[in-house]
């Protein structure tokens, strides 16, 4: 078995957890490269999705290394007694629900994997049942500080154009960061109000765009043209004709969103979260509004109406004289 995992297929993963990741390669698990060339060439992960298996993973690696066992432990010798060790590792190690939970889906759907393509006869982790999590609603605004917001930047400068077209389009259409990021021109149509973006594993789907989405894009657009020499294909730019960084954006709508709310997390993501929020508020179709967002599954929309009826709640036990009203 080769005792080398791939280091240039996945140099683009690089990240400060560069000894943790070197288990992996070390242990020779060639098998679990082969997981995650799958994961990104065949399944379309993105770099993030990709970077968080490889760690999970090599944390599970690094943990059977590690462990005092009397027998070297193997991809194909590995037991679910050696997994629920491992999720107990992590309990003593005081990580949250959640990330143990990412964690040990990781390693599932590594011996998935094995079990398809015959390394294993029988996958270990298949009767380890996840922990119970607490459901999380997502942070929200509502649709009066939405309309403030998109009034915050300033129309008379380059950024502030810029800015309040990228606001519009987050809210306005309900796109993930990475699919503002990658908007191309090519994928403007302004004749018939949509836009046509890439989403997760390369799937593109076209959304439509409202009027103030429209006027503020065609605005910045103009201002583009007059400030920027260099001709990108990508949308969004700074002043120098280069693409924005992710962390430039973030940092630029939690910027105007924190003069509104006093809410931790505020993000990009919290744009998308309002768009499908008020949509269903509003009374949209939950299926519509899942092929708005891109979702594959319906069952991940549905956050969203519980944070809908989370807010009808709200409204009843603050108006109605029948609701039960606490002390």
């Amino acid at each position: 078995m080769p005792n080398n995992m791939s280091t240039t297929r996945h140099a683009d993963l690089a990240s400060p957890k560069q000894s943790r990741r070197a288990g992996i390669a070390q242990s020779g698990w060639a098998e679990i490269d082969q997981f995650l060339h799958y994961l990104r060439y065949q399944r379309k992960f993105s770099a993030h999705t990709l970077e968080s298996y490889q760690n999970d993973l090599a944390q599970f690696v690094e943990f059977l290394e590690g462990t005092k066992r009397p027998n070297h432990v193997s991809v194909r010798t590995v037991e679910t007694n050696h997994i629920k060790d491992f999720l107990g590792h992590l309990l003593m190690l005081g990580l949250e629900k959640r990330s143990i939970a990412r964690k040990l889906s990781s390693i599932k759907s590594l011996f998935r994997y094995f079990l398809r393509k015959g390394i294993i006869k029988e996958n270990p982790a298949a009767i380890i049942a996840s922990p119970k999590l607490d459901k999380r609603l997502p942070v929200i605004i509502d649709m009066n500080q939405a309309g403030k917001l998109m009034e915050l930047p300033s129309s008379d400068t380059f950024e502030g154009i810029r800015d309040r077209a990228i606001l519009e389009l987050l809210y306005g259409a309900g796109l993930r960061l990475n699919e503002l990021l990658t908007l191309q021109t090519d994928n403007l149509d302004f004749s018939n109000d949509t836009i046509r973006v890439t989403g997760k594993r390369d799937k593109e789907r076209i959304l439509p765009i409202g009027s103030k989405a429209k006027i503020s894009l065609r605005k910045y657009l103009e201002a583009r043209n007059r400030a920027v020499r260099s001709v990108n294909p990508i949308v969004f730019v700074n002043q120098r004709g280069n693409p924005l960084y992710p962390l430039a954006v973030q940092k630029m709508v939690k910027k105007y969103m924190s003069r509104l709310s006093e809410q931790e997390h505020l993000s990009p993501h919290v744009l998308r979260h309002a768009f499908a929020t008020h949509l269903l508020d509003k009374g949209a179709d939950l299926f519509a509004v899942k092929e708005l967002l891109g979702h594959e599954s319906l069952s991940t929309t549905q956050i969203y109406t519980h944070v809908s009826t989370e807010r009808l709640k709200k409204v009843y036990q603050q108006a109605h004289p029948r609701a039960e009203k606490k002390s």
